[in-house]
């Protein structure tokens, strides 16, 4: 297998702009002490723009011979840890302490990621990521518009999202056919109820849009939701409904 079937493989597109990574590196603003991990480094791209005088940065990489190029470029200022691994199947739960992460995201597991790491909120401090644009979007939807869906509420019962800037396929070594966006996102303040009620939360999101062409009632008709107490139109289609409609319903209705 070639060297560009194996990136192909991974989804590994380097940023090469050097503009641009310093603008995300100003985004994430990396002080002394901070403890990060780089999800996918690839060849340290991102990295460079973490790597500070007292910054431990834990990288983990699917790539084995991209470890091997990282740690012997890394030796500091930043404290380095590498770990060859498939980041969905790295454990978050195991982090003694809170961590910054941030990453060039792979398009076509970029939101398994996050939705991983939404489970995990615990764990974060906050989030910076380069995914596709329309992920983006998806992400920092509102209510009432197309990209208020399942990943949106999933989101933005735990965190606030921003879209920082885009970044266009010419700032790739090899050119995505989409554009792409740089996003934060930041833990929301009083979560422990959501966290709670998240396992239902999640279960009751994913069946609220199993058809976006029907309304909630529908949707939900194994329920036998009390509308009238719940104070929703059942009328009313998913992507109508407010991240504290859905969250009334989770703690009000297993599924």
């Amino acid at each position: 297998m070639s060297s560009r079937d194996i990136r192909r493989k991974f989804g590994q597109n380097y940023l090469k702009d050097q503009a641009i990574l310093f603008e995300m590196g100003e985004a994430i603003s990396a002080n002394s002490l901070d403890n990060f991990i780089e999800i996918g480094p690839g060849l340290g791209a991102l990295t460079n723009q973490i790597n500070k005088k007292g910054v431990n940065i834990i990288g983990i990489e699917i790539d084995s011979k991209n470890i091997e190029t990282l740690k012997n470029k890394y030796k500091g200022p930043a404290n380095f840890r590498f770990i060859n691994k498939d980041i969905l199947k790295y454990d978050f739960r195991n982090l003694i302490t809170s961590h910054r992460i941030v990453g060039n995201l792979p398009y076509n597991i970029s939101t398994q990621i996050i939705l991983n790491l939404v489970k995990n909120v615990n764990k974060v401090i906050d989030m910076h990521f380069l995914v596709q644009k329309e992920v983006a979007e998806k992400i920092s939807g509102t209510v009432g518009t197309k990209d208020w869906g399942k990943l949106a509420i999933k989101i933005a019962a735990f965190f606030e999202s921003q879209i920082l800037f885009d970044v266009p396929p010419d700032a790739f070594d090899i050119k995505p056919k989409v554009n792409s966006s740089f996003i934060r996102l930041l833990p929301k303040q009083n979560i422990t109820s959501n966290l709670a009620i998240k396992n239902n939360l999640f279960k009751l999101i994913d069946l609220a849009f199993i058809s976006r062409r029907k309304n909630i009632k529908n949707n939900l008709k194994n329920l036998d939701v009390d509308w009238c107490k719940m104070n929703i139109d059942p009328s009313k289609r998913p992507e109508e409904l407010s991240l504290s409609q859905f969250i009334g319903l989770a703690k009000e209705y297993s599924v």
